[in-house]
């Protein structure tokens, strides 16, 4: 006799903002992806490092995208085509009933409160793509719309890459923290976030900052946060100028040195995260740090 096997949980994408790809991405982790179609997909790192996989093994699963809504018919196509998401809706409205969790894979976080306050009403989880908000008001009116704990799942997925954890060979090594310099290309509104997420995994979020302190370079800027005992945490963005995406900790016996390759399992293990709390398997995150995590970015642009 056969075990029974539960439902794929439905899940319905909203996108594209300029810039960003994830509704390509996102789906493809969820549903594989047709190579061809894929190639027209405007981002072509994306098919890049979706080649170096193996589909269906290194699919999610559990969950598939069924229904996509972008502001644009012919994108909606697109992607549909590319990611194998068999049905197209006119309104994302219709998302409600039809599906059982959203990914709002846009990163225009100024749309973010108009964009999901519907489908937090209706009850439904959401993943809302990175920043949540560009300010703590707003941030807050997002999440006092949760109808439970852990409706609203966001950040930067760089938190879940496993270039960025924080192993015991590590923490042997460096010894107690005292400084961390964070660096990644673009602009600091929406790309800063992915590079604070993980920094605040390695540090104790939950502390008030101190202080913060912004200067600004040539296409980006640099702000330094400074923290209870004698910690600094420094975020740059450099704007145009092409970076790779560092961390270097500093600590009271030695250094390191952290940066980010693997996009795919970075995407993978975040989308994942949010399968399991929906179905129950792991805790949400707490509400604290996602508001520590836009904090950080609104003193980026205060001082």
């Amino acid at each position: 006799m056969t075990a029974k096997t539960s439902k794929p949980l439905s899940l319905g994408i909203l996108g594209l903002s300029p810039g960003n790809g994830h509704p390509y991405s996102w789906s493809a982790i969820f549903n594989g992806y047709d190579i061809e179609s894929m190639r027209s997909c405007p981002f072509p790192v994306i098919s890049q490092y979706l080649a170096q996989q193996t589909f269906p093994q290194d699919q999610i699963i559990g969950a598939r995208v069924t229904h996509i809504w972008t502001q644009d018919q012919d994108i909606s196509k697109n992607v549909s085509q590319a990611a194998k998401i068999p049905i197209i809706v006119a309104d994302p409205h219709q998302f409600i009933g039809a599906v059982d969790a959203i990914l709002l894979a846009r990163d225009d976080a100024e749309n973010h409160w108009q964009m999901s306050k519907d489908f937090l009403r209706a009850g439904l989880p959401i993943y809302i793509d990175k920043p949540l908000a560009f300010d703590l008001k707003t941030a807050k009116k997002i999440l006092n719309m949760q109808q439970y704990s852990g409706q609203v799942f966001t950040g930067s997925a760089l938190s879940f890459a496993k270039e960025f954890q924080i192993t015991p060979a590590i923490k042997s090594k460096v010894g107690t923290i005292n400084r961390i310099e964070a660096n990644i290309s673009k602009d600091w509104l929406k790309y800063s976030i992915h590079i604070i997420d993980p920094v605040l995994n390695m540090i104790k979020w939950q502390d008030e900052i101190i202080g913060a302190k912004t200067k600004m370079i040539a296409g980006g800027q640099t702000t330094a946060i400074t923290w209870p005992n004698s910690l600094t945490t420094v975020f740059t963005v450099t704007g145009k100028k092409s970076v790779p995406i560092t961390i270097d900790i500093r600590g009271e016996t030695g250094t390191k040195r952290l940066e980010f390759t693997d996009t795919y399992s970075a995407f993978k293990n975040s989308l994942q995260t949010f399968i399991d709390i929906i179905q129950k398997k792991v805790q949400p995150p707490s509400t604290k740090r996602i508001l520590k995590a836009v904090e950080i970015i609104e003193r980026g642009v205060q001082s």
